[in-house]
Order: structure tokens, then sequence, then C-alpha cells
């Protein structure tokens, strides 16, 4: 398996939090785009709905996306390919504001914060700086991994 296939078997994908271009998301994204083509993904998703935030924003389609890591381009061909191929061509201050939204988002109803109430719960039910959803997939990434609450 290449350096640049991450096997989420044994370990998380980068932190949501991580840039690539300035866009947040983006690494988490390719990691698990990488290690689905790899069939390593264990129980992480490409193509869920925090990747589709990244995908819809930059307007790059999912399937498109996979097949270029498919062909093995790293980090920065991909970011290449993205800035070339999406739909919308997106400033840096844009960016930078979308990043910055992105990683403040919190649950925005009922049903969401019900399901962010209960992974919180069952992975850090005594951690009172669990606020967003960066935060909650930071802390189930951990405690996935060995890590205590």
């Amino acid at each position: 398996m290449p350096l640049s296939t991450p096997d989420l078997t044994k370990f998380p994908p980068r932190s949501p939090r991580v840039r690539l271009g300035g866009f947040v998301i983006l690494p988490r994204c390719l990691d698990k785009g990488r290690a689905t083509i790899a069939g390593k993904n264990g129980e992480y998703h490409y193509d869920c709905p925090l990747d589709q935030r990244f995908l819809e924003f930059a307007g790059i389609d999912a399937e498109a996306l996979k097949r270029e890591l498919a062909a093995g381009k790293g980090d920065g061909e991909i970011l290449e390919w993205i800035t070339a191929n999406a739909k919308h061509k997106r400033t840096d201050v844009e960016i930078a504001m979308w990043s910055r939204l992105a990683e403040k988002r919190t649950p925005s109803d009922v049903e969401s914060r019900d399901f962010f109430n209960g992974l919180q719960k069952a992975t850090g039910p005594k951690r009172e700086d669990i606020a967003t959803w960066f935060d909650l997939l930071d802390l189930d990434d951990y405690v996935s991994f060995g890590g205590k609450a």
C-alpha cells in the first residue's frame, strides 16, 4: 500500500480542521476516499454529509474526485485538479470565511442535536468543551483509537 493511502482501520483520518488550499474538511475527505479505494476505510465513509459540505461548496463531483484519487495523485495534485475543475471558483477570502464557518458549526435541528448529544455521551460524557461538529469528530476519532476522554 502506498504511503499516501491511509489505513483507517488502524488510525483516524486527518482532523476536519486540517486545511488544504485553505479548505477545512478536504484533507479528511481525501483520506477517506483513498482508504475507501484501498478497502481500508473501516467505519469511515467517503462522501458522507461532512464531505458533501466541501464538495457542494467547491462544486466537485464525489465520483470524479474519487477517480482522481484512484489515479494515485497526491494532495497538491488533487488541489490543482479541484482548482481547475470546481464549478464554483472561490476566492481566498470566500474559502477562508467558509472554513471558519464550518469550524464553528453546531447541530442546527433537534434530530442533529440528539445525534450529537448521544455521540458525546458515548465518547466523552464529562467533557464540557465539546460544542462544534469538529470538536465531536476529533473526540470520536481519539476515543475510537484508544484515547481516554
